[in-house]
């Protein structure tokens, strides 16, 4: 039987596409909803009902990020995922057929409890098919399928409404987002599972994991004792006060673009992608940079990935200084500023799970550490919602920047480095 050179990298192939379809989905009611605001489509939605919307995915996704997190540790990778995908392709679907806000709201809530599993299966994923050195380099590739996904949004979904309907951006979203998630059903399997995998590669993957992702540790830490340590904290409460940056950016560009700039769907269409490409820039490089702290710094493991944090953390001033400036194009330079920011920090964040947790409790430590990012970009939607069109966004950016930076405080003071990092350089 023929092996297949390299086939790790075919592996988080297939899950940044997973992250594409999961991120376009997400990110199809942001354009859509600049449509809906227009009092010709017969919809009548407001700044506020969109905030509703919003809050609704986010706290079904935040609710659901540790139920999925166990689920995915409990039927593996391979099974829970399909499974997971399957779902939120079919609630895209069905928010088509919604006529007001609340149908609306309600059709996101499912899609956001269905996506609660991508991240938590695109990092148990990268634990099973990568060493540890190359584990925040995976990260950044299928974390990369977020920002591209967001990306892709405004121009296809825009496309989809001019070719036939906003119905249409919601059905097509879905069923691209079904097609693949039988792929990953039919392709993926573990290292040890997957027949086309050489045996040199096997061992180079099993050899540089860590003891605590080897497939004969059969510990499992009680879901309780996972939340009760230092480490999970030192990541859950970081990615609380970074989350709602990435929030934000998802579900508001084009609304922003729209009130403050006067930008029509056209204009989304071109625009609204650019900072998502920066951020795309964020995942790779992100994921590159702890490798190079390693190496040229001579620090271990988990300190260089609150590096990554702290440059991200600090980068994350631009999109703070908005106000400052008048012109729309200055503002999405420094959109695209914070969306190669957030991403590289994020990444590290994310990282980090795989890197303190073992194998069996790695997806359940994401999950409940998602949804503390989660609930923080529910609480902060809805507060866009409610100040947006009375002091403008401006002052909210300000806010973010902030939260990132106490981010950064937050895993350099409570995350403790441990005396002896896996070499990975």
């Amino acid at each position: 039987m023929k092996r297949v050179k390299g086939l790790r990298w075919y592996m988080i192939t297939l899950v940044t596409i997973g992250t594409i379809l999961g991120y376009l989905t997400r990110n199809s009611v942001a354009v859509v909803a600049t449509e809906l605001m227009k009092p010709e489509s017969g919809f009548g939605l407001t700044t506020q009902e969109y905030s509703y919307i919003v809050a609704a995915y986010s706290m079904c996704y935040t609710i659901m990020q540790p139920v999925a997190g166990y689920v995915l540790d409990l039927l593996g990778s391979r099974f829970g995922y399909a499974i997971f995908a399957g779902l939120w392709a079919i609630c895209c679907m069905g928010s088509a057929g919604t006529t007001g806000w609340v149908g609306l709201a309600a059709s996101r809530a499912a899609v956001g409890a269905t996506e609660a599993a991508m991240i938590p299966a695109g990092l148990k994923a990268s634990s099973e098919w990568f060493p540890a050195k190359e584990r925040s380099v995976a990260v950044g590739w299928f974390n990369l399928g977020s920002s591209i996904g967001a990306m892709l949004a405004p121009p296809v979904v825009a496309w989809a409404i001019w070719f036939h309907s906003w119905e249409m951006a919601f059905i097509l979203c879905g069923v691209l987002s079904f097609i693949w998630s039988i792929a990953w059903l039919i392709i993926y399997r573990t290292p040890r599972e997957q027949k086309y995998l050489s045996a040199e590669e096997k061992e180079y993957i099993l050899s540089g994991q860590e003891a605590s992702h080897s497939i004969e540790n059969k510990q499992k830490m009680p879901i309780l004792t996972i939340i009760q340590t230092r480490r999970f904290w030192g990541i859950a409460l970081p990615r609380f006060l970074a989350e709602p940056a990435w929030g934000t950016f998802n579900a508001w560009i084009p609304i922003f673009m729209m009130k403050a700039y006067g930008f029509d769907l056209k204009a989304i269409a071109i625009f609204a992608w650019l900072p998502m490409l920066f951020a795309d820039a964020g995942c790779v490089l992100g994921g590159y940079m702890s490798p190079f702290f390693q190496k040229h710094f001579k620090v271990g493991l988990v300190t260089s990935r609150k590096l990554v944090v702290t440059v991200g953390g600090v980068l994350m001033i631009g999109p703070g200084l908005i106000g400052l400036f008048t012109s729309p194009y200055v503002a999405i330079g420094l959109l695209c500023i914070g969306g190669f920011a957030h991403q590289a920090l994020s990444g590290a964040l994310i990282t980090l799970s795989s890197d303190v947790f073992g194998r069996n409790e790695v997806a359940t430590a994401n999950g409940f550490t998602g949804m503390s990012a989660w609930l923080a970009s529910t609480i902060f939607a809805l507060i866009v919602g409610a100040l947006a069109d009375t002091i403008g966004f401006s002052p909210l950016f300000v806010i973010l920047s902030i939260l990132d930076l106490l981010a950064v405080v937050a895993v350099w003071t409570i995350l403790q480095t441990p005396k002896q990092s896996p070499k990975t350089v």
